[in-house]
């Protein structure tokens, strides 16, 4: 007889704070608006590390100078990545209506996922080592570029002495630290923890590969157009800096304080495709047992779910597989967006910063819609929200994401 799955009692973490930090705007009121309001395409600078490369633009977080925001003493000690994930953890405390000089620290946790931590001060050290010889190394290398960097950055901010974790699972990094967070706050580790994920990798040394990857566009005639989610004339993804970091509660430490709860993380579930170290189960079985197991972990259906944040890559075979999932699991109803043509793939952080905004679609029953989604592919099944942000009616949504390796992983958020 083959034993049945555990399954433990169901549980809904309170999202009580949203902190973003986007190309797309700083703030979360002001990335929220860039993406439902559209009202200017999205500033794809090309950068001068990367010239010469196919791919030599990225989407940039502009508007706040984190050295500035933080005190150059302070922010001299971290990698941006980190400093970004600072700046955003600052604000979802404040908006969670927090106050770290009198909560209890031994109950705060902090779990934050980025895929490469401090790549671009590797690329810098090493050009030091090859051309000035080891004395020019830097002893801070180590504490700068270790995925850690951005956990260990925010967790010292705030003060917050419970648990302290990074997670790398590529691409699906944010989400899985949420679903992380969920799991403490579901066990009593913790009543509060601050999850997300943070990135900044403009490295030229990634870049080239993800070049010869062909996982990149190419569009350098217009890099503002490049990044065209489910659209059939999709190349590859563009490159974006971010970071998106949540305030999780158990809902009764929440309701204690009278806490304004935004919207509940009530299902997570995360597997592995064990098939390629690029390329995803071309079937998709791996992010389907995900998503699967994450509705089953919320205890809703399928046909309860109104919109999915799709990981929506803007590459070839990830749009094709994911869309062809969600049919197979949720049908024809939700209203599927990807937010990337706004804020650029962000990676690690990808999955942190899509989930506020999931967030704030159940919030304001708004689905923003896919940017540069000009001639949808008749091959992916769903309805994709294109052109304008579109109203909708709805208490479920989905967060799906996929990363290198085939690390999958699925959250599932309620209305509160």
């Amino acid at each position: 007889m083959t034993p049945r799955p555990y399954r433990p009692e169901p549980f809904a973490a309170a999202v009580t704070g949203i902190g973003l930090v986007t190309a797309a705007g700083v703030g979360a009121a002001a990335t929220w608006r860039a993406v439902t309001e559209v009202t200017d395409p999205p500033c794809v600078p090309r950068r001068s590390e990367l010239e010469g490369l196919p791919c030599d633009f990225m989407y940039t977080v502009t508007g706040i100078d984190p050295r500035a925001a933080l005190g150059v003493a302070t922010a001299r000690l971290m990698d941006r990545f980190a400093q970004l994930a600072v700046v955003a953890a600052r604000e979802a405390v404040a908006d969670a209506g927090l106050d770290p000089a009198v909560w209890d620290a031994g109950r705060v946790a902090v779990v934050i996922g980025s895929a490469h931590g401090g790549l671009p001060f590797y690329d810098e050290q090493h050009t030091l080592l090859t051309e000035r010889g080891s004395r020019r190394v830097s002893p801070k290398l180590a504490p700068l570029t270790v995925v850690n960097g951005a956990a260990s950055s925010v967790a010292t901010d705030l003060g917050a002495l419970g648990p302290s974790q990074a997670v790398s699972t590529a691409c699906s990094s944010g989400t899985v630290a949420l679903g992380t967070a969920h799991q403490m706050l579901r066990t009593g580790a913790c009543d509060i923890v601050v999850a997300g994920g943070a990135e900044s990798v403009c490295s030229r040394l990634l870049i080239a590969s993800a070049c010869q990857l062909k996982a990149v566009s190419t569009r350098r005639d217009d890099p503002a157009s490049a990044c065209r989610p489910f659209d059939v004339h999709r190349d590859g993804f563009v490159v974006g800096e971010g970071a998106g970091l949540l305030v999780l509660e158990r809902p009764e430490h929440a309701r204690a304080r009278g806490a304004t709860v935004r919207a509940h993380i009530a299902g997570y579930a995360a597997s592995s495709d064990a098939h390629s170290a690029v390329a995803p189960d071309p079937e998709g079985l791996g992010v389907e047992r995900a998503l699967r197991a994450a509705l089953a972990d919320a205890g809703v259906s399928a046909r309860d779910i109104g919109h999915v944040n799709a990981h929506g890559t803007s590459t070839v075979s990830n749009d094709l597989i994911e869309g062809t999932v969600l049919h197979r699991v949720l049908g024809d109803r939700p209203l599927v967006t990807s937010t990337k043509a706004m804020t650029g793939h962000t990676l690690g952080a990808a999955g942190g910063i899509e989930t506020a905004l999931t967030v704030l679609a159940l919030q304001h029953r708004l689905v923003p819609p896919t940017v540069n989604l000009d001639a949808p592919d008749p091959e992916i099944p769903v309805d994709v929200v294109s052109k304008e942000a579109r109203p909708a009616v709805f208490d479920a949504a989905v967060k799906t994401s996929l990363g290198f390796g085939g690390h999958n992983a699925a959250l599932v958020l309620t209305r509160a």
